[in-house]
């Protein structure tokens, strides 16, 4: 089968790019023909044009830049794409972000419905041009006829596309992603040593990790309040892409009088290894439409302490694998000190268990099922005989 997949950026990592290098890994395993259409491809079919996203440090002109390559991407990109398409008409393509066009669209989140699950949601819609200009473009491709099929990652996803944007015209399927079982795994007694050795940890030290980029929508500020309810409890936070976000978290934890106990590590790759020196997860977002990150704390070996929301009521179970929390600080605290209490590494095996049948050759695979279904109907029926033509 020949696939081809659509996404500003293809590359392994977290988000957009991630997913889609994980599956274009996965399809190529299984011996189909893959290619891509990204940015650099749609830059590549026409006049290349001059970004200035990093150029500069003013938030307002980064956010403005953002913008403008968004549209440019949506509109100009959507118009090379189809043309890179029809060149390729017995591919079955799947587009993962912003372009208009593709067989299969994978929906990675509904913006105004993350604006809402904090509060001011109109505000929030209209404090980034991205968030208005997202919301109409999606409102016209799930009205339309521009996809065959919508994959959204969660049930409790497919409920908020259609409380957002009303009936959804093209087939709506849940496809969760996936994790790499073999890169996240529970970590030997010498990988636990050396990961927390790094932070000169005691072994009677317990940690809980929190890993994200968007603290507010991702509830940094309820995970350190949480420490006032959990003395015993340390916080590894990482991520952070914004300066003044890691002051105001650092402020946040110096008023509450746990900042001895907070970590602030910002951005990093080897989210494998602090798995390892952590003795749990925790995640109270507002809003998530899958949370892969809570997948591979799971396969670490990690319980996971998590708000209702994306993927995690549908993999968590209370006291088995980490617990479902509501977004309240005295809550989340206590459900620490629960685990806290405990040996380390009592719910690894559990945690673990938990991901079997959750791997990205598994996510590929129904992503594949519904790619051979859509290639069947592609193919032209033959015209009927010239009447009096034996049969």
């Amino acid at each position: 089968m020949h696939i081809v997949q659509l996404a500003p950026y293809i590359g392994i990592g977290s988000g957009v790019a991630g997913v889609a290098a994980n599956l274009e890994r996965e399809f190529r395993a299984a011996g189909h023909t893959i290619e891509s259409f990204t940015t650099a491809t749609a830059e590549g079919m026409g006049r290349r044009r001059r970004t200035t996203r990093h150029l500069s440090r003013n938030r307002l002109i980064r956010a403005f830049a953002l913008y403008r390559d968004m549209v440019w991407f949506t509109a100009v990109g959507t118009a090379r794409a189809r043309r890179f398409l029809a060149e390729r008409p017995d591919a079955v393509s799947i587009c993962h972000n912003a372009l208009m066009t593709g067989d299969v669209y994978v929906n990675h989140g509904v913006v105004s419905a993350a604006m809402l699950a904090r509060g001011h949601g109109t505000r929030r819609m209209l404090s980034n041009p991205t968030h208005p200009f997202t919301f109409v473009r999606d409102l016209i491709r799930y009205r339309s006829g521009i996809h065959r099929t919508v994959v959204v990652l969660s049930d409790e996803e497919a409920a908020t596309l259609e409380r957002t944007y009303g009936h959804v015209r093209p087939e709506v399927r849940v496809i969760p992603n996936g994790v790499d079982r073999e890169r996240f795994h529970p970590p030997t007694a010498e990988e636990r040593a050396a990961a927390r050795a790094q932070f000169t940890l005691d072994e009677e030290d317990r940690v809980a990790l929190f890993v994200g980029h968007e603290f507010g929508r991702k509830g940094l500020d309820v995970a350190i309040a949480a420490l006032v309810h959990a003395p015993t409890v340390l916080l590894l936070v990482v991520g952070g892409n914004a300066q003044h976000r890691l002051d105001e978290a650092r402020a946040d934890a110096t008023r509450l009088g746990v900042a001895e106990r907070v970590l602030f590590l910002g951005p990093r790759q080897d989210i494998p290894q602090l798995f390892a020196a952590a003795d749990l997860f925790v995640l109270p977002s507002a809003y998530e439409a899958n949370a892969l990150v809570v997948l591979e704390a799971l396969a670490a070996g990690l319980p996971v302490v998590a708000t209702r929301v994306g993927y995690a009521p549908e993999v968590i179970v209370d006291g088995v694998n980490g617990y479902l929390v509501d977004r309240d600080a005295a809550q989340i605290g206590d459900r620490f000190e629960q685990i806290a209490a405990q040996p380390a590494g009592s719910f690894a095996a559990a945690a673990r268990a938990s991901t079997e049948g959750h791997t990205w050759a598994d996510t590929a695979r129904a992503y594949l099922d519904l790619a051979a279904r859509i290639a069947a109907e592609k193919v032209p029926t033959s015209a009927p005989p010239p009447r009096g033509t034996p049969g």
